[in-house]
């Protein structure tokens, strides 16, 4: 009984403390710049386990002028057409995705919003998990309410991951297209988002027919949802 007191006792003092150092993180990243996010971490750890030296989590910050718009609009088109007005859930998503999970044991259908994956890639791990799910599902919505839809979108195209190793979108520009990040063109910015669902088997330097197909689909639906004006119009691109 005395172990399981002090058990009891410790575990609510590491649950408040890592509770007050997220709440601070949330503030401090509202402004900051994000150094590095635990997906990265998590991958570094995991490749110096398996005594992979070579692998290093490279990523480079960049503001939002220093993106180009097409990349918002990008991963808006791809990810998540409603992320202007949901507060981090998109409940029709998840209906949708729930009943076709019923029918497709084979083939399973997420609905994370793009709010939810940041969440998820800056501050939990990757895998599917009951308990992630339901950290991430209180986290979200303080996020939606501490940060502008410009800050999310940013922050998350700054930490997204893009291929091994590369993370965030100045750094895949640098490193697939020789430019910067706000020289992104719409059809590079489309492919960069083609990948993301899953960056280590979906390549952008080497294009699989689904890819390019998904590649192609993105541009439509960025052109369907207005271009540059749509962000205008919602406020995330300045």
């Amino acid at each position: 009984m005395i172990f399981v007191s002090f058990l009891g006792h410790w575990l609510k003092k590491i649950t408040i403390s890592l509770l007050l150092l997220w709440g601070v993180s949330v503030i401090v990243f509202k402004y900051f710049p994000v150094p590095f996010s635990a997906v990265m971490l998590e991958k570094q750890i995991s490749a110096a386990l398996h005594f992979n030296f070579s692998y290093v989590s490279k990523s480079h910050w960049v503001d939002t002028d220093q993106i180009s718009p097409y990349m918002y609009l990008a991963v808006i088109a791809a990810e998540d057409q409603n992320f202007p007005n949901h507060w981090g859930f998109d409940i029709e998503a998840i209906q949708r995705a729930y009943q076709h999970n019923l029918n497709n044991k084979s083939s399973l259908h997420g609905a994370s919003t793009l709010s939810q994956q940041t969440v998820k890639n800056l501050w939990l791990w990757n895998g599917r998990s009951w308990i992630r799910k339901g950290i991430e599902t209180l986290m979200t919505p303080v996020m939606e309410v501490m940060w502008s839809k410009n800050r999310i979108l940013t922050v998350y195209l700054n930490i997204a991951e893009f291929g091994e190793g590369v993370f965030g979108i100045e750094e895949a520009a640098l490193f697939y297209f020789k430019k910067h990040a706000n020289q992104l063109t719409m059809n590079e910015s489309a492919l960069l988002a083609a990948v993301l669902p899953n960056p280590i088997k979906l390549s952008v330097k080497k294009p699989s027919n689904y890819v390019l197909k998904r590649q192609s689909w993105i541009v439509h639906q960025m052109q369907l949802l207005g271009g540059k004006n749509f962000l205008k119009k919602h406020k995330i691109y300045p």
